[in-house]
């Protein structure tokens, strides 16, 4: 099944109406005002040469953009390590001088207890 529009199609050229549309009028000697025009952009750029080591210079730049940055990122990378390394050093000096529970040895080992009884066997 196809389906078409209600509104009849009309063609680029026609208005609402119907009626063909005119663009703005064009002045007399416009296709030679182009043309010319056509003709000196043309000559332009066949004069335009590019500079013979354009590709070194922009080669090295882009090289040296590189550089720069693997260089940031390398000290950035070392930055961080180090703050991290700083702060984890500073978090273990923050820790209790005095021995934990765990640590104190003042009570009896677990193996020296009361102890469960073996299966006869």
């Amino acid at each position: 099944m196809k389906h078409q529009d209600a509104t009849p199609s009309r063609g680029p050229g026609q208005d609402r109406t119907g009626h063909e549309r005119s663009g703005p009028p064009r002045p007399p000697d416009a296709e030679r005002t182009e043309r010319e025009l056509a003709d000196a952009l043309h000559a332009l750029a066949g004069g335009v040469l590019p500079d013979p080591d354009a590709y070194r210079t922009a080669r090295g730049e882009w090289l040296r953009r590189e550089r720069r940055r693997r260089l940031v990122l390398a000290v950035l990378v070392a930055v961080v390590f180090a703050l991290a390394t700083l702060i984890g050093l500073w978090v273990l000096n923050q820790a209790p001088a005095e021995p934990g529970v765990i640590f104190s040895g003042d009570g009896a080992a677990a193996a020296d207890g009361p102890s469960l009884p073996r299966p006869p066997g």
